[in-house]
C-alpha cells in the first residue's frame, strides 16, 4: 500500500490524480487579507471562495496570511507553516467522498504578546481586508442589550496599552492609528461570524475601543472605515484523528484536514472601502438586504443547532445527524422549528422558510458529516442568547408559542448540571461553565435561579408565560428523565 504524501508545496505534484490542486503559481500571490481566527471554518470556507477565484486566474493579489491572538494559535500555525500553509478540504457527501488542496493563504503571523508582527501587517496599505472568525461569543458584546462590554479585563488593558493590545480589535485599532498616522486609508473589516450583523457588532467593538482611548481616531474609523455585514454557512466539523486518518486513506498526509458537507452560503453586503475580491463569480451573493438572509439562517439552523443539542447531550447521542435520526430528538427539532422558529422568518430570493427547514432537515441529517453534539453545544451562553431568545421574545411579543422553545431552555439548564442521563460526566463545555452549573445547580429544586441569571436573561425571568412554562419542564426533565419529556411535547 502506497504511504500518504506528505503535504507541501513541492509535493502539489506527486499527489493522486483524483485530488484537485492549486493550478496557479502559489509563488507568484502577493497578500491582500489579514484574516485572524484560523479555525477550520475560515478554511473550508471564505478561503476556498478566494482560492476558487485563483483557480481562474483571478484574485491572485488578494492571498490570505493568517493570524492568531491567542496562544493556543500557535499550534495551528505550527501546523500549517510546515505544510507551507496549505490545507486539505474532504468534502463528506452521503454519495461519496471527495478531496481538493487549497492554497489561498501563503503565511501565518507570530503568536507574540503585544501582537506586534499582527500591527503591523494589518498597516501595510497592500492589506486591504482584515477578516475574523473568532466565534459568536468573541466580540465582547453585552448579551442582554447588545452594547460593547468596555469593562471586560481585556478592554481595559487595550484601552490602557493601545500599543500592545491583547485582543484582535485592539490590533485592529493599533494598525489603523499607524496607517492613518501615515496618511494611507483604512481597511474593511470583515466579520466571517455567525452573528446577526456581524458587521455592525465589529465597528462597534473597534470604533468603542478607539474611543477609550483616542477620540478622534474613533471618529475617523468610523468615517472612513467600512465593516459589511454577510451570512456565512457551512457545516465543518471539528478536525480529530478519524479526519486526519481520511485524509491519510486518500492518499494525504495533512496535519491540519478539514472536512465539510457538500453546501455552502455566503451573503455579503457590498461595502468594502478597499476593494474586494469578485467572490461573486465562484457562487457568493452581494445583497443590500443581508439581514433577512442571516435572519432566516441564524434562527432556523442556529437556534435550531441548539434545540437539539442538549437533548442530544442528555441522552448520549454523540452526531448531529445520530440526534436527526432519534426517535425522540428528530421530532421535536421538526414541531419546534415548524411551530416557534419558522413562523418569525421571512422569505429571501429563491427561497420560503419551510423549504429552507426542509433543507436544514437534510443537511443535519447527513450520517457522513460526523459533526458532534459537544461541539454544536459549545459556549451556549452566547449561542442561546444569541440565536434562540430572541426568537422568544418574537413569540412573547406576538402571542405565539413559546412551549417548545422553554422546554430548549430547560433542557440546556438541565445539561449544565454537568452529568448525562446514563451517569456519565459533562466536561465544562462553556467560558462560563462553572456559573452554570452552579445555577443549574440552584434551578434544581428552585426552577427559576437559572431564568435569574440576569447577564443571559435579561428580564425575561419576569415573562409569566415562558417562566411558568420553563419552570413546568425544568421540573418534569428532573422527574421523568428527558426521554418522557420529549415524548410528551412531541405527542
Amino acid at each position: 500500500m502506497t504511504s500518504p504524501i506528505r503535504l507541501s508545496d513541492a509535493s502539489l505534484p506527486s499527489l493522486p490524480e483524483a485530488i484537485s490542486r492549486p493550478r496557479y503559481d502559489r509563488a507568484a500571490l502577493t497578500p491582500g487579507i489579514v484574516h485572524i481566527g484560523l479555525g477550520n471554518f475560515h478554511r473550508a470556507h471564505q478561503a476556498w471562495y478566494l482560492h476558487r477565484l485563483m483557480q481562474e486566474g483571478l484574485a491572485l493579489d488578494w492571498a490570505i496570511i493568517g493570524a492568531g491572538v491567542r496562544p493556543y494559535d500557535a499550534a495551528m500555525r505550527e501546523k500549517l507553516l510546515a505544510q507551507d500553509c496549505l490545507t486539505t478540504l474532504i468534502e463528506l457527501d452521503p454519495s461519496g467522498t471527495s478531496a481538493e488542496v487549497t492554497g489561498a493563504m501563503i503565511d501565518y503571523l507570530p503568536i507574540e504578546e503585544g501582537n506586534g508582527a499582527l500591527i503591523q501587517a494589518m498597516a501595510d496599505p497592500a492589506i486591504r481586508i482584515v477578516a475574523l472568525t473568532v466565534t459568536e461569543g468573541g466580540y465582547y458584546v453585552d448579551p442582554v442589550t447588545g452594547g460593547f462590554d468596555a469593562r471586560h479585563p481585556d478592554i481595559l488593558h487595550d484601552a490602557a496599552n493601545p500599543g500592545r493590545p491583547r485582543t484582535a480589535f485592539g490590533a485592529m485599532v493599533a494598525a489603523l492609528k499607524l496607517r492613518r498616522d501615515a496618511g494611507q486609508g483604512p481597511f474593511t473589516g470583515q466579520s466571517c461570524d455567525n452573528l446577526r450583523g456581524n458587521g455592525a457588532i465589529l465597528r462597534q467593538a473597534v470604533v468603542s475601543l478607539a474611543r477609550m482611548s483616542d477620540p478622534d481616531l474613533a471618529d475617523w474609523i468610523e468615517a472612513e472605515a467600512t465593516f459589511p455585514n454577510s451570512m456565512v454557512d457551512c457545516i465543518v466539523p471539528a478536525t480529530g484523528p478519524a479526519e486526519i486518518a481520511l485524509a491519510r486513506d486518500l492518499g494525504i498526509d495533512d496535519a491540519a484536514p478539514v472536512s465539510h458537507e457538500n453546501y455552502r452560503q455566503w451573503v455579503i453586503e457590498d461595502d468594502f472601502c478597499a476593494g474586494r475580491p469578485d467572490w461573486d463569480r465562484v457562487g457568493a451573493t452581494f445583497s443590500d438586504d443581508v439581514h433577512s438572509y442571516e435572519m432566516m439562517k441564524i434562527r432556523i439552523l442556529n437556534a435550531g443547532h441548539q434545540v437539539i443539542a442538549n437533548a442530544g447531550e442528555l441522552l448520549s447521542v454523540e452526531t448531529i445527524a445520530g440526534c436527526m435520526a432519534h426517535p425522540l430528538i428528530g421530532p421535536f427539532f421538526r414541531r419546534v422549528e415548524t411551530e416557534e422558529i419558522v413562523p418569525h422568518v421571512h422569505a429571501v430570493p429563491g427561497m420560503t422558510p419551510p423549504a429552507y427547514l426542509d433543507l436544514i432537515e437534510r443537511r443535519f441529517s447527513n450520517p457522513a458529516i460526523k459533526d458532534t453534539t459537544r461541539r454544536v453545544a459549545f459556549d451556549g451562553s452566547s449561542r442561546h442568547t444569541g440565536f434562540v431568545l430572541p426568537v422568544l421574545r418574537d413569540g412573547l411579543a406576538s402571542g405565539a408559542p413559546v412551549e417548545g422553545l422553554a422546554l430548549v431552555e430547560a433542557l440546556w439548564a438541565r445539561m449544565c448540571a454537568g452529568r448525562r442521563e446514563d451517569g456519565t460526566t459533562i466536561q465544562p463545555n462553556d467560558p462560563n461553565w462553572d456559573d452554570l452549573r452552579a445555577a443549574a445547580a440552584r434551578a434544581r429544586d428552585r426552577p427559576l435561579a437559572w431564568l435569574e441569571q440576569s447577564s443571559l436573561y435579561g428580564d425575561l425571568a419576569g415573562a409569566e408565560r415562558f417562566a411558568s412554562a420553563f419552570e413546568t419542564w425544568l421540573r418534569r426533565i428532573w422527574a421523568e428523565g428527558t426521554e418522557t419529556v420529549l415524548a410528551a411535547y412531541s405527542g
